[in-house]
Parts: structure tokens; sequence; C-alpha cells
């Protein structure tokens, strides 16, 4: 199994999956999209919930993994999503990143089973012990799942102190940020994956860094490196823009089209294609607000 010594940090946005008119992934769209990804300056990416992996099938997680790894040729981490219903599913599939090349993994506890603390400890044991990767733990329960409270995240870094890493998505983000630092002394590596909404509160925090969609990777980028800089004025002025836009996108299934519908908007990919059954559509009057908060962004941005 490889073992990864990459340094996880940064922006590094969560890829969407293009796909062919038969549903098939376009692998062309999808080296398309890495590609402009790293031009624009993110630090890697990640494979994740709007990456559409519970609607694939195993073998097309595996081939999804594989063509970022090939696609990212070691311009910067690529971080798979590894959670499942039960463990040996997980561990499956935390093999099969690992195989493909993937430089860490990142796991949502189960969304049907609320687990106990002993019964989270044991899962997230199990995948730890599947590879020797870094493991990104989410809680993604801001819009699927089940939370997991801070003293169970807190027990989880004692597994592997060098390996397990957060990114909470529970609310209150940044309060929960705070929480979990206090709760480790500071030694939780945390970032923020609201798409960026919480980026502005949760960086004076202590974050190492965001996991937002990956449909304006150069405001994300642009917002972070002016915190980074300590320009707080600059950075609140983009993600005003930017929040008025992700305020849109409720659901998983609306960050899903509308994300894809903006990688349209930019020549990225051919279509907005998300696979079903979907929870949302967009009707054209939505549609006409998000290119104009869009359009906003974009000016702000200088692009």
């Amino acid at each position: 199994m490889k073992k990864s010594n990459i340094e996880l940090k940064g922006v590094l946005p969560v890829i969407q999956t293009p796909f062919h008119l038969d549903w098939t992934i376009d692998a062309v769209a999808l080296r398309r999209e890495i590609d402009w990804l790293f031009a624009e300056r993110v630090d890697g990416i990640v494979i994740g919930m709007v990456s559409e992996v519970l609607r694939l099938t195993e073998g097309e997680r595996d081939e999804l993994t594989r063509l970022c790894v090939q696609a990212a040729a070691g311009r910067g981490p690529v971080v798979a999503s590894v959670g499942a219903e039960g463990a040996v599913q997980a561990v499956r599939h935390a093999r099969a990143a690992s195989s493909a090349g993937a430089d860490a993994l990142m796991a949502t506890p189960p969304s049907l089973t609320r687990c106990d603390a002993g019964e989270l400890l044991d899962y997230y044991r199990v995948i730890l012990e599947a590879t020797d990767l870094p493991i990104i733990v989410q809680d993604a329960s801001g819009y699927v799942g089940n939370s997991i409270s801070i003293d169970t995240q807190a027990a989880l870094l004692d597994l592997a102190p060098e390996r397990v890493l957060f990114k909470p998505e529970a609310q209150p983000i940044g309060i929960n940020v705070s929480a979990l630092l206090a709760a480790t002394a500071d030694k939780a590596l945390i970032f923020e994956g609201t798409a960026g909404l919480a980026l502005m509160d949760s960086h004076p925090r202590g974050i190492v860094g965001t996991m937002p969609g990956a449909d304006v990777p150069w405001a994300i980028v642009a917002i972070w490196r002016a915190l980074e800089a300590g320009d707080v004025s600059r950075a609140g002025d983009i993600h005003a823009r930017l929040a008025a836009l992700v305020n849109l996108m409720y659901c998983l299934d609306a960050f899903l089209a509308i994300e894809k519908l903006l990688l349209v908007e930019q020549g990225i990919f051919p279509n907005a294609l998300v696979r079903g059954p979907v929870g949302y559509r967009m009707d054209e009057l939505t549609r006409r607000e998000v290119l104009r908060l869009f359009g906003a962004l974009r000016e702000i941005c200088g692009r």
C-alpha cells in the first residue's frame, strides 16, 4: 500500500464528475477540470460528496480515483473519499484508493446508522489499519448524515496523531473548529468545508485549509491568499460576493446543479448532467440569479 508524505494544506477543491450523455465518466472533461484547477493555483484536489461518489459503482469510484491521480500528475495531493455504510465497504474503498495512487483518504461516518462513540472509533480504526495514508475525518452532517461529537473527534486523533485530520461541517462550524482545537490542545489539523461559506469565520480560529467546490477556484484561492497575508478587507470583499452565491446551494443536489452550471459557463464541462434521482432541479429564475451573482464575483476578482 502507498504511504504519502505530501503535506495537506491550503485550497483543495472537491472535483465535480463530468458525464457523457450515456452516464459514463467523461475522462477528457475531467482532465480539463483538473488542469484548470491547478492552473488556478489550487494546492490539491479531493474526490468527495459533490463528486457524486454515492451514485457511482465501485468500479467507477476506482476509475475516478485513477483518472484524478493521472491528471494531477504530482502537482498536488489527491484525496479520495472512502466513507461507507459499513466498515467492510470503507476498507475496500480505502485499499482501492491507495492502490490507485491517492495521497490521502477522507471518510464520513455511516449516514443511516447513528453510531455511538465506540462504534465510530472502531469504524475509523479499521480504515486507518487498511492503509498507511492520512485520513480526513469528515463530519458532513451540515447536509447529510450524522454528526460526530467533539470528544469523539478528539479520541480519533489519539488513534493516529500523525495521520488523522478533520473536516467538520456540523453547525455552528466556527465554534466547533475552536472546540475541536481546544479539545486536542491545538493539535488538530482542520479544513473548512462549506464551499468557502465559513472561511472568514474559520480562518482566524486556526484552520490549515479549505475544501470548497471546484466551480470558482480563483475566488477561493484569492480569499485564502488574502487571509494568509493578513488582508482581511480584501478577503471580506470577495467573500461577500461568494457567500451570496453559495447561499443558493442549500442541499447536496443544489451544490451539484449550480457548480456544474458554472463549470459549463466557464467552458470546462460540456454539460451539467447530474446522476439521479435528484432532490433539486434549478428553475430559470434561479439560473438567472446564479449567473448574476457569478458575474458579480468575477467582477470583484478582476476576471
